[in-house]
């Protein structure tokens, strides 16, 4: 059998490089200042940091001269955080919470506050989604191997019989969550938790929040294809709030094999989750498996979208990370109406997506979106 291995790393490095170049450009943006940006790798994917500026009411003698040992020092707390998370939330790091619930055949399992909330966020999802997106899917999730290191050996396509097995404990509806103990039990044993769907928008909330709380007005969190923005873009140190610029946020055109941008998204306090079924998959014999699964059955959803950008207010990365996968799941047609009535409904405050369909149709669900294209 041919097999070919497209690896979500190599697909979100040149996504980061692209949003992160769009950002700089500053739209209407004064000067050169780029800020000062650090790289660290967490999540399977390259995370990236910048700050352009901070409240001087936070730093003593805040000069451009020491504003790179700040930010460093800023940043690599926030790595630090980071790393945290993805220890408690990672469903395949020995002794994270997902870990020792999916070992406690069934038993209760006392877990941190973040856990329980992103657990909640999850079954939130499961019922807008009308089940489509599960967080009980790790049974399944386990039997699809994407990662890189398999490009020596090949993969292979799980067998219909695992898949089946699989799929029969899979219902996030057996989840039973007492906040009042913290603990989280899995009706049943077999199931496996998974919350590769929703908690990089989670983490990319809370590091967001915490660089706030520490006097950053202007930056980017940038881990993957999360992506959220604190601030609007600051053309110099000590920039007042109503002289920062919408930054430029490029998205990605997934029809171009060169890296070409979709196009520039413009705003502040905004976050963008782009995901898409391109992003990670294997190709055996000529047929292509994606990694987004129907709980279903196992096997990966069949859908018309290729990609999808969904963009929300600062503070909405994880709802936007969710919706992301309900929409690829559901196809274009149910996902964006869902989205429109999502943003009637104001729950997750303004909210819009651009759907790529893999005929390469582009559909805007807010007909006066800010997204510009050649």
């Amino acid at each position: 059998m041919q097999r070919k291995i497209i690896t979500k790393l190599n697909i979100l490095i040149l996504i980061a490089m692209i949003v992160v170049a769009g950002s700089l450009s500053g739209c209407g943006s004064t000067g050169t200042w780029s800020g000062y940006s650090k790289q660290s790798f967490y999540f399977d994917t390259i995370c990236e940091i910048t700050i352009f500026d901070l409240d001087p009411a936070y730093f003593d003698d805040l000069t451009e001269d020491n504003f790179e040992d700040t930010s460093n020092a800023l940043i690599t707390d926030a790595f630090k955080l980071m790393s945290e998370y993805e220890k408690t939330l990672s469903r395949t790091i020995d002794g994270s919470d997902i870990d020792r619930i999916n070992k406690a055949s069934g038993e209760a399992t006392a877990v941190n506050e973040e856990t329980l909330q992103v657990i909640s966020k999850g079954i939130g999802f499961g019922d807008l989604s009308g089940g489509v997106f599960d967080i009980t899917v790790g049974k399944a999730s386990t039997l699809w191997d994407f990662h890189e290191s398999l490009e020596e050996g090949g993969t292979e396509v799980p067998s219909a019989e695992a898949l089946k097995e699989a799929s029969e404990h899979i219902d996030y509806k057996a989840i039973s969550m007492d906040e009042a103990s913290g603990t989280v039990r899995l009706d049943d044993p077999e199931m496996m938790l998974d919350l590769g769907g929703i908690a990089k928008g989670y983490i990319a909330d809370r590091v967001s929040e915490y660089l706030r709380g520490l006097g950053v007005t202007s930056g980017i969190v940038n881990l993957g294809g999360n992506i959220e923005v604190i601030g609007g873009k600051a053309g110099s140190l000590g920039a007042s709030l109503e002289e920062q610029s919408d930054f430029s946020l490029g998205i990605r055109d997934p029809l171009d094999e060169t890296g070409g941008l979709l196009g520039i998204y413009p705003g502040r306090d905004v976050t963008i989750v782009t995901s898409g079924t391109y992003e990670r998959f294997i190709e055996v014999d000529g047929v292509k498996y994606h990694h987004i699964l129907d709980p279903e059955t196992g096997w990966p959803v069949d859908t018309d979208v290729l990609q999808v950008s969904v963009i929300a207010g600062a503070g909405h990365s994880a709802d936007c990370d969710g919706l992301s996968t309900v929409c690829l799941a559901l196809g274009s047609d149910k996902g964006s109406e869902l989205i429109k009535e999502l943003a009637e409904s104001g729950e997750f405050g303004p909210l819009e997506a651009i759907f790529v369909t893999t005929d390469g149709e582009i559909i805007y669900t807010n007909e006066d979106t800010a997204f510009l294209t050649d």
